[in-house]
């Protein structure tokens, strides 16, 4: 028996709703009106959705989820190849997913799973596309779309309708401009910009407000800056500065994280700079 005061918390299933008897509800759970919930779905406690929302497939919706109207969640992906294998969908822990936003299940092709980290924040009418990874506490803002394969870093920060190529890496804490169309790799902590993404620095804001030592933010301007420098030889010469950043300042770990994502295997390339502001105007760093 409870103690009094702790009682247990009751979930609630509006009776316009339809929830599956083999899906698996935790504690305290809120499904309101005109809801569908299927058979392979497991939802953790104090799960909300607010009403009209359809949660498919084999789905795990993590403890204190909050889904807004009109939101899909575990369905098909828009893949000619998909054949019905059973894929899964996964959404981190007090996520807030808000209205009319589309999440689609992996397929047997990519991961096999579409991941949703904690503490995100996705906005109305976002598309997130079948095999991509969020990591914890990324924001996606009003009617970003994104292609399959898309991995989106932790605290990373996607701006109004801006567009990801499928199998995009986006950096851990990067920001991506409103109405940016992204066709390659953004760097950790990169800020782009533009119709088709350029470079232009990094996230100087974004830094300082996760309380980044301003010594260690002047230290990354001036890894950034041998990195990127005004005068900019080939991408053949990359590498090469590279290396040479490494010896310097390879010893902090933001600008060491920069460099190995850099170095890592890809499939889109690196985001290059662009013109403007980064190298003539940083005074925010």
């Amino acid at each position: 028996m409870p103690e009094p005061g702790h009682l247990p918390k009751k979930t609630e299933i509006h009776p316009t709703s339809f929830v599956d008897p083999q899906a698996t509800l935790g504690r305290g759970v809120q499904i309101g009106p005109w809801c569908v919930v299927g058979p392979h779905v497991r939802m953790g406690d104090d799960v909300r959705l607010h009403a009209s929302v359809m949660i498919e497939g084999h789905t795990v919706v993590e403890e204190g989820v909050e889904i807004y109207p009109f939101t899909t969640v575990g369905y098909p992906p828009q893949d000619l190849k998909y054949k019905k294998e059973p894929t899964r969908c996964h959404i981190g822990a007090r996520t807030i997913v808000r209205e009319s936003v589309t999440i689609h299940r992996g397929t047997a092709q990519g991961a096999g799973e579409t991941h949703i980290g904690r503490d995100c924040l996705i906005m109305a009418n976002a598309h997130i596309a079948h095999d991509c990874v969020l990591g914890d506490g990324v924001i996606i803002v009003n009617n970003v779309v994104m292609g399959g394969h898309v991995i989106i870093g932790e605290q990373a920060r996607i701006m109004g309708s801006a567009a990801l190529h499928q199998f995009v890496r986006i950096g851990r804490g990067a920001v991506v401009g409103g109405l940016c169309g992204v066709e390659m790799d953004v760097i950790p902590y990169g800020s782009v910009l533009g119709n088709r993404a350029r470079l232009v620095g990094l996230n100087w804001v974004g830094l300082k407000r996760a309380g980044v030592d301003a010594g260690e933010i002047q230290k990354m301007r001036l890894a950034f800056r041998e990195l990127y420098p005004r005068i900019r030889g080939g991408d053949a010469l990359l590498g090469e500065r590279v290396k040479a950043v490494r010896q310097k300042y390879g010893h902090i770990e933001r600008v060491a994280e920069m460099l190995h994502f850099m170095e890592a295997p890809t499939r889109r390339g690196l985001t290059r700079p662009g013109r403007g502001a980064a190298w003539e105007k940083d005074d925010e760093g």
